[in-house]
């Protein structure tokens, strides 16, 4: 386990506008503050970029498009999939995935993604506020392809959950980034074999009965 570093920062205009548009746009969220803002959803996501090698990677649940598009700013060697199933995120997130080269956005439920054309199709993955841990991960991992990796933030209570939870899906947990203030953390996890092919399981049975211990299979 090791702190989370000090953000580079971006600067990059794209970035810039999305963000007034996004605290301007109800349901994305609650922030309403740029400074916060900029905070929360660029300064806040962007160490998970040295996690992450160049290639394919899918922000699942992505809503109003963080991490996502940091990271595609950050990362031009990343080609970045924005996955959400609302059509009205989806809108938003289209109109800002033609400002980058590097970004696309699929419109899916992601169990029914995981399940179906976008399996083990990344090389990487990463979700925020989706849900809990062990939904987060079930609805995550099936995305990436072996040998790739899933970041998941999330808080660090959660790490015996997720470290429970990763190999029931294929993967194992390899790192854990604590925050230096708070309990935020990020957690890597890496695909180390094949993902069940009856996971992710449809119909939100994963949010009914999460995997694990506590959990009524």
């Amino acid at each position: 386990m090791r702190a989370e570093p000090a953000s580079p920062g971006l600067s990059d205009e794209r970035i810039d506008r999305w963000l007034r548009a996004l605290v301007k746009t109800p349901g994305l969220t609650s922030i309403r503050s740029l400074t916060e803002a900029r905070s929360v959803h660029v300064d806040g996501v962007l160490h998970a970029s040295e996690w992450l090698a160049a290639g394919s990677l899918v922000d699942v649940g992505s809503g109003g498009g963080s991490p996502g598009l940091p990271l595609a700013a950050a990362r031009p060697d990343l080609t970045v999939t924005l996955l959400d199933s609302a059509a009205r995120k989806t809108a938003f997130l289209e109109r800002w995935a033609r400002e980058f080269a590097n970004v696309s956005v699929h419109r899916a439920r992601a169990e029914e993604a995981g399940a179906g054309e976008l399996r083990d199709a990344h090389d990487g993955a990463v979700t925020r506020a989706l849900a809990e841990p062990a939904v987060a991960l079930e609805w995550t991992l099936p995305l990436v392809r072996l040998g790739g990796r899933a970041l998941l933030f999330s808080t660090v209570r959660e790490e015996g959950t997720i470290a429970e939870v990763a190999p029931l899906l294929g993967g194992t947990l390899a790192g854990v980034v604590r925050a230096e203030e708070g309990e935020r953390a990020l957690f890597v996890v890496d695909k180390t074999g094949a993902t069940p092919p009856k996971l992710p399981r449809p119909g939100g049975r994963a949010r009914k009965r999460p995997l694990g211990r506590h959990a009524s299979q």
